[in-house]
Parts: C-alpha cells; sequence; structure tokens
C-alpha cells in the first residue's frame, strides 16, 4: 500500500470502506450513513467518492458502491471482513506468555512447594506490564477510530 493511500485512509474515510468491505454487495449512502454511523448521507456520499477515486470502491450502474480492491491498512489486520488493530495481536502473545509463566509459577508453588525467586516475579510483572500496554493501545485506536466519524 502506497504512503498516500495509507494516509487516506483514517477517520471517516476508514470507517466507511471497513463498512463497504463488511457488507460484500452494493450499498447506496444511506446505508453507509446508517451502518458507518455518520452524520448525514451527503457526508456518506463525499467518503464514498474518496474511496472511488482511490480505486478502492466503485459505482455501479444502480448507483450503488461495492469493493473494487480490499487493500491493506496501516496499522490494522483484516480478519475475514474484519478490520482488527494489529497490537491486539501483539497483546494476545503477551497474553499467552504470562499465562504459561504463571501456571509454570503455580506448579513451583503448589506442586513441588518450592519457592520462586524474585526475578522470576519481575518477569511476569514486565509481562503483564507489556500485554497490558498493548491492549491499551488496541483499544485507543480502535476508539480513536470512532471518535474521528462523529
Amino acid at each position: 500500500m502506497t504512503k498516500q493511500l495509507s494516509d487516506e485512509l483514517e477517520g471517516n474515510t476508514l470507517q466507511v470502506y471497513s463498512f463497504v468491505v463488511k457488507e460484500s454487495r452494493p450499498v447506496g449512502p444511506r446505508e453507509v450513513m446508517r451502518g458507518a454511523n455518520l452524520s448525514s448521507p451527503s457526508v456518506a456520499y463525499r467518503q464514498l467518492q474518496k474511496l472511488e477515486g482511490l480505486g478502492l470502491i466503485e459505482k455501479n450502474e444502480l448507483g450503488e458502491y461495492i469493493v473494487r480492491e480490499k487493500t491493506g491498512v496501516s496499522g490494522h489486520v483484516w480478519i475475514g471482513k474484519t478490520l482488527v488493530p494489529r497490537m491486539v495481536f501483539y497483546s494476545f502473545f503477551f497474553m499467552g506468555i504470562l499465562l504459561a509463566e504463571i501456571t509454570l509459577v503455580a506448579t513451583q508453588i503448589f506442586v513441588n512447594h518450592q519457592t520462586i525467586s524474585l526475578g522470576i516475579w519481575y518477569s511476569i510483572l514486565i509481562t503483564a506490564a507489556s500485554m497490558t500496554i498493548f491492549l491499551t493501545e488496541s483499544i485507543l485506536t480502535t476508539k480513536h477510530k470512532k471518535t474521528t466519524q462523529e
């Protein structure tokens, strides 16, 4: 994806593009307005024209719009027809590590009756902090995407 296209796909434009991709059928400005939670059909129409100009959607003979090209979006990953912030995957990675660490520590404490060194507790704390940071960033990215559309 080019830098210009990446810069254009944010806020309302990204919301409209994501909605049209999810629908995978021709949609009109009023449907887009409702589905993307926009203030008016004219705002939806403006965003649809912008996406058409970028070559990502096209207008059919009935005046409805359909996806022409599904493209990557900076900082996001398509999972089927849903756009997910990339940070979610990083938080899940650290969540997996954290669960493994907690399982190992619990085994050492409850099964083997061993004490756990301070270094292991620091490791768990760092992993938990990393998971929390990435999860928070993904939530903030999603909220920012929703507030920029209003």
